[in-house]
């Protein structure tokens, strides 16, 4: 479906508190849209939770539940289990969390409940912080990246939760990124009419947190795709494929761009350019990177 042809209703109204440049905010006017009114969603702590408005005050168009940071998935389960009760299973449960409540606090509910075969939907848009609460970093952060926590850097590499969740072989799953509305809108109907428990993962470059310009928000989805920092693919019935550019890198049709091309213009990787470039980190990312994608042609291709 074309841009310019989604639903022009809006259940994500004025008078919000979103940061301007807010990937969380336009991923899910996109969501929202592929799935309608007839949504429940459910929020942890996170920036969401924030965005909606002070209450007793909301600006999003549907019912909301907020609820503990590690208890999302959690309270979507006992949503769906009451809708079924009552026999209302034309409502879509939508669990919608940040990396942090994701990757790290909220895993344990995630797991459990994907497990259990909840029919839901769990969104995370991943910011790679905890960016609500200061700028953290979290299972998500990728490694050198500047946080208040990691003031020289993160040492670390972060998890691929994709795969995560690929080993508890739920009916669908899938990556999509803010920058790619057309490629989010279809993921999202599709997961709409399946049964059982369905995850996607958005990409969701923050301005404040990754120290950039805020109207380079969308550029910065994109560049991460181009270099493979960021990969779409979906996962149906035990079966993974890859779509747009990410296609073509797998299958060698196009190179992507080396990923100091996504790094330079975020400020949080700026200790690897200045004072001088910091060429044996640079040189472990990108090598990083490559072998991701090498594991992936060995594994799909």
């Amino acid at each position: 479906m074309a841009l310019k042809n989604l639903p022009r209703e809006e259940p994500v109204m004025q008078g919000n508190a979103a940061c301007p440049g807010c990937p969380a905010t336009l991923a899910l006017r996109t969501v929202l849209k592929a799935l309608g009114k007839k949504t429940v969603m459910v929020v942890p702590a996170c920036c969401t939770a924030v965005i909606q408005s002070l209450y007793p005050y909301t600006s999003f168009d549907i019912p909301i539940m907020n609820i503990a940071f590690e208890a999302a998935a959690a309270g979507a389960s006992g949503i769906e289990a009451a809708l079924r009760k009552q026999g209302k299973e034309d409502i879509n449960v939508l669990a919608w969390a940040g990396d942090g409540g994701t990757y790290d606090i909220g895993l344990q509910a995630l797991s459990g409940a994907v497990e259990r075969g909840t029919n839901f939907i769990y969104i995370c848009y991943n910011n790679q912080i905890y960016s609500n609460t200061g700028i953290q970093r979290s299972g998500a952060t990728p490694i050198s990246a500047w946080t208040t926590t990691t003031v020289g850097g993160k040492t670390e590499f972060h998890k691929e939760m994709g795969e995560i969740i690929q080993a508890h072989h739920p009916p669908y799953a899938a990556q999509a990124s803010i920058s790619e509305p057309e490629d989010l809108y279809k993921k999202v109907k599709k997961a709409k009419d399946i049964k059982g428990p369905k995850y996607i993962e958005i990409l969701a470059p923050c301005p404040p947190g990754w120290r950039f310009s805020m109207d380079k928000t969308v550029d910065m989805g994109k560049l991460a795709i181009e270099t493979g920092a960021w990969a779409l693919w979906e996962y149906e019935n035990d079966e993974l494929v890859f779509n747009g550019k990410s296609k073509l890198i797998l299958e060698e049709k196009i190179k992507p761009k080396p990923i100091e091309e996504w790094l330079k213009y975020q400020g949080r990787f700026k200790h690897l350019f200045v004072p001088k470039r910091n060429e044996e980190q640079l040189k472990r990312i990108q090598d990083h990177n490559d072998a991701q994608w090498k594991r992936y042609r060995k594994k799909y291709l």
